[in-house]
């Protein structure tokens, strides 16, 4: 039996669900930029792609080497295509603009070039997340995209997904009929489907947060998390275990795989933020996933995807994972 690549997928997604060809297109166009970066992850040190720059992004955080060479390889690859009209990322302040002397289309790409880059220089599995949204109609507006033709809530995406650069490098999609994994095939240079219908266990005995920040916590957070290490005595009535990558895609990727629950709550230090993850760079698209494969994410009040965002680096508390775990720590907080 053939092997079905990414490319074959699409095309019979065209024919089955009406995708339409140019976001067929720009998925592959992303694809590709997903195989140049996981070569550049892969070279290592022996690319001089380590450590760190001198330069900050917009959240003021430090940037790593390959997450500027990330940035640039997913700008280089879509802008010239005639299916975005703009680009947004994590690492610029502000939405990047199609050049004139290309085609615009009807798509917006938001992403994160390079997520969970303090694993780069350890080795450790780091990742792409994006998401595709429609542009509004602008009426024949000319000039600049504004800011305001992103803030959609993640209930608008047409399309998200990830690469996760680990022993495999793999693409995870979903174009809002499921979710499915493809791997990438180094000799045939093609991803190819070896996931078909991923699941999320509605049930689960695993779970990922950051421990060292549990004195900053909400009084929701640490009820929850002690219920958690309360184990088969506790509440619960059974042992969990922890698991943490400190990268969001890893942590998810095995959620996605095996079931389990990822928080990343709120916390004292900085009580005017409402979270640290970004909600239209990691937190909506990672929903949009976990949803279409039968699991569930809040903020711990509200569903992510029904909130509408109000500026492109806006932040969110997130509860992703089995559902019925994120329903009961949600229910913990709406109380």
């Amino acid at each position: 039996m053939s092997r079905v690549t990414l490319s074959r997928y699409l095309i019979e997604q065209t024919r089955s669900h009406n995708t339409p060809a140019d976001l067929r297109f720009l998925i592959e166009v992303v694809a590709r930029a997903c195989k140049a970066i996981s070569h550049q992850v892969s070279k290592g040190a022996l690319g001089g792609v380590l450590g760190s720059m001198e330069t900050e992004n917009v959240q003021g955080e430090v940037q790593k080497k390959l997450d500027v060479l990330s940035n640039e390889i997913l700008l280089e690859a879509n802008e010239w295509g005639g299916h975005l009209a703009g680009m947004a990322s994590e690492e610029m302040d502000k939405a990047y603009q199609i050049p004139g002397r290309y085609p615009k289309g009807a798509y917006l790409l938001v992403f994160d070039p390079l997520d969970g880059s303090s694993n780069i220089d350890v080795n450790v599995s780091v990742g792409t997340i994006f998401s595709v949204l429609r542009c509004p109609n602008r009426n024949g507006q000319s000039g600049d995209l504004g800011e305001e033709a992103f803030l959609q809530p993640g209930t608008e995406q047409v399309a998200a997904g990830y690469a996760i650069y680990g022993p495999q490098t793999m693409l995870i999609l979903t174009l809002g009929n499921g979710v499915k994994g493809f791997t990438l095939d180094r000799e045939l240079g093609s991803f190819v489907l070896t996931h078909d219908n991923m699941r999320v266990p509605e049930t689960t005995q695993e779970f990922a947060i950051n421990m060292s920040n549990q004195r900053h916590w909400e009084p929701p957070v640490k009820r929850y998390v002690e219920e958690l290490l309360a184990g088969k005595t506790g509440p619960l009535g059974k042992d969990y275990n922890m698991r943490w990558v400190a990268a969001m895609v890893a942590d998810v990727h095995r959620i996605l795989t095996r079931g389990g629950l990822f928080m990343y709550p709120r916390d004292s230090r900085e009580p005017e933020k409402p979270g640290k993850l970004r909600l239209m760079y990691e937190a909506n698209p990672m929903s949009f996933i976990i949803e279409q494969a039968g699991g569930a994410s809040t903020n711990g009040l509200q569903r992510i995807l029904d909130i509408q965002p109000t500026s492109l680096h806006q932040r969110v508390a997130v509860f992703l994972g089995s559902k019925q775990e994120v329903e009961r720590v949600t229910a913990y907080h709406q109380e």
